[in-house]
């Protein structure tokens, strides 16, 4: 699902990413940890396709990063959604209008788009809110509706960067869970974290260690990936 090598990335004399290699394999879970600057953002906006690979090698969802032109990277993000910590919601917009817009932009028909919008917000205990503008919502609210526009795309990958660094501990909890349920209909998740707890709640994942962007550590061998 993911296979990186010797990946590095600069913004202007600052290394942000040097020299990163690992893989991913389809429907793993992995916790990317580190300290605030450590590069964690970064790497994810480099899986999105929002940042361009400098150096290295990236393979996502098997697209080759190295030689996807610009105009196909919508293609990318029909299989790798990404949730940020400050939600990205349009707050003016209906939950339901939230969800659907991966798939309106997409040109779906409007029947298939109301199946999958109905099945995701159902997932998320979300479907009494459908018709509430998300500026009404708390922000754990908040937050599903940003999983559920990720997910109602059927992605192979979601990246989380930090999703519940903005939540109280308990919040945090139950948004693992939904990453937990999604994870066990085999989509891959990458989560970046601060939060000790939450590598203790999902135990067999993955953890990914990044300081001054490079790898301070890893709970498996990366050279066999």
């Amino acid at each position: 699902m993911i296979e990186l090598s010797h990946l590095s990335h600069s913004f202007g004399r600052k290394w942000a990413l040097k020299n990163v290699s690992f893989n991913v394999e389809k429907g793993e879970f992995l916790f990317l940890t580190g300290p605030s600057g450590a590069g964690k953002t970064t790497l994810m906006r480099i899986l999105h396709g929002s940042l361009p690979v400098q150096a290295g090698r990236a393979r996502v969802a098997d697209f080759d990063l190295n030689t996807l032109k610009p105009g196909h990277l919508h293609l990318l993000r029909r299989q790798v959604s990404v949730v940020f910590q400050d939600f990205k919601i349009m707050p003016d917009r209906t939950v339901w209008e939230n969800v659907a817009l991966p798939l309106v932009v997409q040109g779906m028909a409007r029947p298939q788009i109301a199946k999958r919008v109905r099945a995701v917000l159902r997932s998320l205990h979300l479907e009494d809110m459908y018709m509430y503008n998300c500026e009404e919502l708390s922000g754990g609210e908040q937050q599903r509706v940003a999983i559920g526009r990720a997910r109602v795309v059927n992605p192979k990958l979601i990246l989380a960067d930090e999703p519940t660094g903005n939540l109280d501990s308990g919040l945090s909890w139950r948004l693992l869970q939904i990453f937990r349920k999604f994870h066990t209909y085999g989509t891959t998740i990458v989560l970046a974290t601060h939060s000790e707890e939450l590598l203790r709640i999902q135990p067999r994942a993955k953890v990914l260690s990044l300081e001054s962007g490079r790898i301070a550590g890893a709970n498996w061998d990366l050279e066999a990936g």
